[in-house]
């Protein structure tokens, strides 16, 4: 498996598909879905798209089967199945960037790119922060 991409949809609505599929995938490569009539949009835009039945051909999209059973370890692992949805785009993001530098043989390069990651990010001054957590006292009130 190569590199992965992952985005929180809106919705399961060919608009969505389609908006992600234009910022991430460049024309002329292939693409492996299901038979699923949402992705019919694909056709339309220079790529090989191979559809699969899921009911007779798994092997197809190991890829997807294997990266969504990897989250969901790491959501009931790391976090406990306790994360809050409006972070998921966030914990996400952290997956891709693991993800795609398993196998990075040189720790100053990841390092470098967590770098470039900080300096394009939005910057956030401290008085933005919302904190939505609970003061510690709340907690060990009598």
């Amino acid at each position: 498996m190569g590199r992965i991409r992952l985005h929180v949809a809106l919705d399961y609505s060919a608009y969505s598909l389609e908006t992600f599929f234009l910022d991430n995938i460049e024309p002329g490569c292939m693409i492996a879905t299901d038979s699923w009539k949402s992705y019919n949009f694909i056709d339309n835009h220079h790529c090989v798209h191979e559809k699969t039945k899921q009911s007779k051909e798994t092997e197809n999209l190991y890829g997807a089967h294997l990266v969504a059973s990897l989250i969901k370890r790491l959501i009931r692992g790391t976090y406990h199945g306790r994360f809050e949805p409006k972070y998921l785009q966030n914990y996400l993001d952290e997956f891709v960037f693991r993800f795609n530098r398993r196998n990075s043989k040189s720790i100053g390069k990841k390092f470098m790119r967590i770098v470039q990651q900080v300096v394009k990010s939005v910057k956030v001054t401290y008085g933005e922060i919302k904190w939505d957590i609970d003061p510690i006292s709340e907690y060990f009130a009598t």
